[in-house]
């Protein structure tokens, strides 16, 4: 647990770190925008969304998949914050498949780094274990934030767009993502020498 916490403090190494740094930087200051602009919900999902975004660092995750994370994470956000999903109704496609799958394949490596999960790439079929584990985390998390939008139009804002078909096309295409992301986890988890470092 203190290898994964040390992350929060060891420096930026390459451009490709520094820039994702910058960008959760970034994320930070959106909140109180968020908040101003866009009222409670804004200001939630701007935080929620920018202490996910610490995560790869934490894991000392390869600079690209830091970066992809982060970026998608704060375009998906602000498509949800400024209803764009609902005026561009394509939009949230591409966004659920790709969030979905990013985001699930970071869930996977951070349970398999404190180790509450087996690491699906030392298991006797790494391929198929990866698919399988890195889909059933995306399908997981794609329902927290089902669930989360419906909390969000009952309790704080009912003009929030919630949907059946919607939903479960959500699901569908977030589960296609995580699948995705599964069959590239050997090339988006950390290098050895990076992951030694984590671990060390």
């Amino acid at each position: 647990m203190r290898s994964i916490w040390s992350g929060l403090t060891r420096r930026a190494e390459g451009p490709g770190e520094i820039a994702a740094d910058v960008l959760r930087l970034i994320a930070l200051v959106c909140i109180p925008i968020a908040g101003i602009g866009w009222g409670p919900l804004g200001l939630v999902s701007l935080a929620f969304v920018s202490a996910a975004m610490v995560i790869p660092r934490l894991l000392h995750v390869r600079p690209a998949l830091d970066l992809s994370f982060g970026v998608i994470a704060l375009v998906s956000v602000w498509s949800s914050v400024t209803d764009l999903y609902v005026s561009v109704r394509w939009w949230d496609i591409p966004m659920h498949f790709l969030m979905n799958g990013l985001a699930a394949v970071i869930a996977v490596l951070l349970f398999a780094r404190l180790r509450l999960i087996a690491d699906p790439q030392r298991l006797p079929r790494p391929v198929l274990a990866a698919v399988l584990v890195t889909t059933a985390f995306g399908l997981g998390l794609a329902v927290i934030w089902e669930v989360f939008e419906w909390f969000g139009k009952n309790f704080i804002d009912d003009e929030i767009y919630v949907d059946y078909r919607d939903t479960i096309g959500d699901l569908v295409w977030g589960g296609l993502g995580s699948a995705l992301g599964g069959l590239a986890l050997p090339v988006l988890a950390p290098k050895p020498e990076r992951a030694a470092v984590g671990n060390s």
